[in-house]
């Protein structure tokens, strides 16, 4: 296999079309992993190199397995896999039902595609393995179930690169930590709000480099550095308020004096 292929599981997110149109820019053949694959076919007919798209069931663990069985049988192989999927959601009451799905999704979901990914790897004989995660899984958060899953796989890709190690096969395993940009976003702050192309060429960057774990931004590296420092007690009374949010609280305390 010389032509270089990727399969992207997750494709119909803002961040996985602009890592495929650069990887695309780069003469790269792909296979695109969507939910809903109609809404990518017009995005796939645009890139300058072959992509195909597929259906992706992410809350069905089975059909996950059968479904990157079957792409990666129709390529003849791939060159790298790379996994952005999840869901995260926030509920003071934290009710059950969208914990269990995030569980679904970021945990048994991620792992039968990582575990699939690998296996086929396994008897290729090499390849690259790569996931989009978060610093959110270096702490426990507000969105409980979302904060553990990133946890898990942090730790499951850091399973299989020992693993790969204790084979001794080439099999790349790459973890991108990516920043918390909703966050970021939702602050308003440019500082740690980078432009999608920025992201996608550091995660490609770090892919080629071959990392075990890359932060992106790279600015992000300093804030995982003061997560995992902070004391709990100092932790945990972190706020999260837009600019609009701060500004309206300073001028109800003006008010009120």
């Amino acid at each position: 296999m010389t032509q270089a292929t990727a399969i992207i599981v997750g494709a119909s997110s803002l961040l996985s079309r602009e890592i495929a149109k650069q990887l695309a820019d780069e003469g790269v053949e792909l296979a695109l992993l969507a939910q809903d694959p109609q809404s990518l076919i017009e995005f796939s007919q645009s890139l300058p190199t072959k992509a195909q798209v597929f259906p992706l069931q992410i809350d069905e663990p089975e059909a996950i397995i059968s479904t990157l069985n079957a792409v990666w049988q129709s390529l003849g192989g791939a060159h790298l896999i790379l996994v952005n999927t999840g869901l995260t959601h926030y509920d003071p009451e934290l009710p059950w039902q969208p914990e269990q799905d995030i569980i679904t999704v970021n945990v048994q979901g991620f792992s039968a595609i990582c575990n699939t990914a690998f296996r086929l790897f396994r008897d290729q004989g090499y390849g690259q393995l790569a996931a989009i995660n978060s610093i959110a899984g270096l702490r426990g958060g507000p969105s409980v179930a979302y904060h553990a899953s990133k946890a898990y796989a942090q730790n499951y890709f850091e399973g299989l690169s020992m693993h790969a190690q204790r084979l001794k096969l080439p099999i790349t395993i790459t973890d991108i930590q990516l920043g918390m940009l909703d966050k970021a976003a939702m602050q308003q702050n440019r500082l740690w709000l980078s432009p999608l192309p920025v992201v996608a060429g550091q995660i490609i960057k770090a892919m080629k480099a071959g990392k075990r774990r890359a932060y992106v931004t790279k600015r992000w590296r300093l804030v995982a550095w003061l997560t995992k420092g902070l004391p709990e007690f100092v932790y945990n009374t972190r706020h999260w308020k837009t600019k609009a949010q701060k500004k309206a609280e300073r001028a109800a305390k003006k008010a009120s004096k």
